[in-house]
């Protein structure tokens, strides 16, 4: 009787999670207003009827977002799970995390988090000493109560008496930069205001170097930037005195502008970009006051930047003539691309080298994971790094004088690991382990290569419980990017290992558009080829279901940004591949996304409206705002973004969103989810982090029929 019963339940188990009886939640939601907005582009005209909620300083789109948080809220209320997620995320994050170190001064620096703190803080100990009488140096915790403010850079003056850090309101790409008595930890100037996509780069003692934007004259969360500049701000003076360095005329205009000072105090470099891709390179002698600024790469149809110097020897990475990368070097005083002698040559490989006790570290990409080669600085190899097992390793970085460096290693079922390397015998030592609930042996990841729809080979990383049944019915994540010769490499994290404990499936697929296989795999996803990326993405769906990892029912497709884009366009292409989409901080709008913030700098992956009628058609061929369809049944959609990002406006998703609640056929959930004071997601507090994935992953095994959570079913039925 006692088995009998057992078996009752798990059959009820079973049936409500894949067959649910129970009639599916009808959403009320909140009617949004149209008004009558048109376009013309080459005599074409476009109807754009949610244009109102790009004002995001109105009282009618502030309405907005509280009426459809309220919608979001209630449906996501009804998950019965939802809370039992939450507790094993929140579980499974409350671990130790602590970053390699690093010198500065007489001091060492990490970052360390708790565990579950909204932001990681930065320690550090006297050299010389023990590291366990270690101490907080700046806690970001204590800058808001909710975590809501986050650190975002840091950077010490070269003798380490004095840092300047920068932080972010609510998420937003607007910065403000501090600075401190490194020593007795106090503030010593007026804080610099108005900062935006800068690093911040010494030189010596006496001030440093940082970029920003005029503050636009609309809302500084959505009107256009379109000037970057160079400051030098000079310890001891107010901002207002803080002299241009590059930017300040027609000639010098550029989206992007950067500049940083050589380890050496010697050379200042200044990297200017109309776009994400390519940029021009100049270099001025810090030693000469008087010396002109020097032209090293005068066109920005290639990438080029300095990555140390030996004396007046520069040493340079470019993709200039070299798709994958190479290094050349070449004398500061005649730095022209004629004069430049190759030290490292470009392989078959994508090459992304770092410098660090007086050697290059070669990190290449072979199928997006990790394989590092030491050279030194003559060109000579000296040894390939034996790495401890197949994924990504990061850092082999440090300054010029020190014998040891540090470096991370990470895959889709490793947590990010802390391994010691002596440069000159290369023995590598484990430094810091974690300390986590989670065991990478129950898990497994295999890499196979499918053909996109034109043939094209394809990787992709597919990872899960060792003894998953291939019987189309294990829930899936299908996650990618595919742009801005951005790579997905192989990498940790406790959002997905809480996933795949649910029998889960987490599947990555290396789209065209990034950069797994260097500026042709790039440029194969970019303009009038984009689509190529979203016919890779849909590729890798039906391999996952072909090959019954998954099916239709059972298959999620998530992605952030531009990875927002790709989830847009292939749901609203093939809406019968998949059960639920994930669209996070979305390019939806592909017709107007230049006019906000720096979007007119993407330009290069995705063209514009405005460069000619056939890319007017081709963009809104599969923008995503503009083909939602009435009458089609879309899947059941979850649509995030933050009320303060200002990288990719949330107007962008709000438009969508309204477009899917008007049209949609079918009884599927069209929902969106908008965080408020968050930003495009860097410095996001760790609690908003465990709740935005509690709510994803409720909401997604909820629309693929489940009642209880998978691994409550699994259990119930191994028992």
């Amino acid at each position: 009787m006692k088995n009998l019963n057992l078996l009752l339940v798990v059959l009820i188990l079973v049936s409500c999670k894949q067959e649910p009886k129970e009639d599916p939640i009808l959403v009320n939601y909140h009617k949004t207003k149209k008004a009558d907005s048109v376009d013309t582009y080459f005599g074409e005209q476009v109807l754009d009827p949610y244009r109102w909620l790009e004002d995001d300083r109105s009282k009618e789109t502030e309405e907005w977002v509280i009426a459809q948080n309220e919608v979001t809220n209630s449906f996501l209320d009804t998950i019965p799970f939802r809370e039992e997620l939450k507790e094993r995320l929140s579980t499974l994050w409350n671990y130790e995390k602590v970053s390699a170190p690093f010198k500065e001064g007489d001091y060492t620096y990490f970052y360390k988090n708790d565990g579950l703190q909204n932001q990681s803080a930065i320690y550090r100990f006297k050299t010389k000493e023990d590291p366990s009488t270690a101490q907080v140096f700046l806690d970001p915790n204590t800058f808001t109560e909710d975590g809501t403010i986050s650190l975002g850079g840091l950077s010490f003056s070269k003798n380490g008496n004095l840092a300047a850090y920068s932080i972010s309101e609510g998420g937003s790409d607007w910065r403000k930069i501090l600075i401190m008595d490194a020593e007795s930890k106090t503030i010593i100037e007026d804080t610099l205001i108005d900062v935006k996509f800068s690093g911040i780069s010494w030189y010596k003692n006496e001030g440093f170097y940082y970029s920003s934007y005029d503050k636009p004259d609309g809302s500084e969360l959505s009107a256009m930037t379109d000037q970057h500049k160079l400051y030098y701000h000079k310890l001891g003076t107010p901002q207002s005195e803080d002299e241009v360095i590059f930017g300040a005329t027609e000639q010098e205009k550029h989206r992007y502008v950067g500049g940083g000072v050589s380890e050496d105090n010697k050379y200042l470099t200044i990297s200017a970009s109309v776009s994400t891709s390519g940029n021009r390179l100049f270099i001025k002698d810090l030693d000469d006051p008087s010396s002109p600024l020097l032209t090293i790469v005068p066109e920005p149809d290639s990438n080029t930047y300095l990555i140390d110097n030996d004396g007046s020897t520069l040493y340079l990475v470019t993709d200039k003539d070299a798709p994958n990368k190479r290094i050349v070097t070449v004398n500061a005083a005649n730095p022209a691309i004629e004069n430049w002698v190759n030290l490292i040559a470009e392989t078959e490989n994508v090459l992304s080298p770092s410098t660090g006790a007086g050697y290059i570290f070669a990190e290449y990409m072979v199928h997006a994971v990790s394989k590092v080669i030491q050279y030194n600085y003559d060109g000579t190899q000296v040894r390939e790094v034996e790495l401890p097992g197949i994924g990504s390793a990061g850092g082999f970085w440090s300054k010029k004088e020190e014998n040891d460096l540090y470096y991370s290693f990470t895959n889709y079922t490793t947590p990010s690991s802390i391994y010691k390397y002596d440069a000159r015998d290369g023995i590598t030592s484990v430094y810091r382990k974690p300390k986590i609930d989670f065991n990478p042996d129950n898990y497994t990841s295999e890499q196979v290569f499918y053909a996109s729809k034109d043939g094209t080979k394809v990787p992709m990383i597919i990872t899960y419980k060792k003894g998953l049944d291939k019987n189309g019915k294990n829930p899936t994540i299908l996650y990618a990017y595919g742009g801005f010769n951005i790579s997905l490499t192989p990498s940790f994290s406790i959002a997905n290992a809480v996933w795949m404990e649910q029998g889960g499936v987490y599947a990555v697929p290396n789209l065209r558009g990034g950069g797994e296989y260097g500026k042709q795999w790039h440029d194969a996803g970019t303009k009038m080829k984009k689509q190529n990326v979203f016919d890779d993405f849909i590729a890798a769906a039906e391999y996952l279901i072909d090959n019954e990892y998954t099916s239709s029912d059972y298959l999620a497709i998530r992605g952030g940004s531009n990875g927002g884009l790709l989830v847009g366009a292939t749901m609203t292409q093939r809406p019968d591949l998949m059960k639920v989409a994930l669209p996070a901080v979305g390019v939806m709008d592909m017709l107007r996304y230049h006019t906000f913030t720096a979007g007119a700098g993407w330009a290069y992956d995705y063209g514009t409206a405005n460069d000619s009628k056939e890319m007017f058609e081709y963009l809104k061929g599969y923008s995503p705002v503009h083909n939602v369809k009435a009458g089609v049944e879309y899947p059941a959609t979850l649509v995030t973004t933050g009320d303060h990002d200002d990288r990719v406006v949330p107007a962008h998703s709000f438009k969508f969103a309204a477009e899917l609640q008007e049209k949609q056929a079918g009884p599927n959930p069209t929902l969106i989810r908008i965080e408020t004071d968050a930003g495009h997601g860097a410095g996001t507090p760790v609690s908003k982090t465990i709740d935005l994935y509690t709510d994803i992953f409720g909401f997604t095994l909820y629309n693929m029929g489940y009642r209880v959570l998978p691994e409550k079913v699994n259990s119930e039925i191994k028992d």
